[in-house]
């Protein structure tokens, strides 16, 4: 965790809001499935679980998400951040220049920011 925390920024929702609107950035949930089904996401995120985060950032793998980009600003989150910090060395490792990681969902929220929430079961 050190050694991602080294690498990766910790920024405050207000200054993920500052990035969200310059453009450019791409923010990713890492959480598993039935936590963003239970709560939903910051508005605007893509969904990767952290287990599946190289393979859609890498370009070379047949599940790479367009959206990513090396030339974007990359936003992490997570429940806590730990899976964040992780996901986001993984991707300096892979060469993504701007990488941050905003830490737990549940600020994102408690800040006031917009969120996607999850469809209504059976909907």
């Amino acid at each position: 965790m050190a050694a991602a925390n080294a690498v990766v920024p910790r920024i405050t929702p207000a200054q993920t809001r500052e990035m969200m609107a310059k453009g450019n950035s791409l923010v990713v949930d890492v959480r598993d499935a039935p936590e963003v089904a239970q709560s939903g996401k910051v508005a605007g995120a893509v969904h990767v679980s952290r287990g599946m985060l190289e393979f859609h950032a890498d370009p070379e793998t047949p599940y790479h998400d367009k959206n990513f980009s090396k030339d974007k600003t990359v936003i992490l989150y997570c429940a806590s951040g730990g899976r964040s910090a992780l996901g986001g060395k993984v991707l300096k490792d892979m060469g993504y220049a701007e990488v941050y990681n905003l830490g737990a969902f549940k600020d994102w929220v408690d800040s006031g920011g917009p969120v996607d929430k999850p469809p209504a079961p059976g909907a």
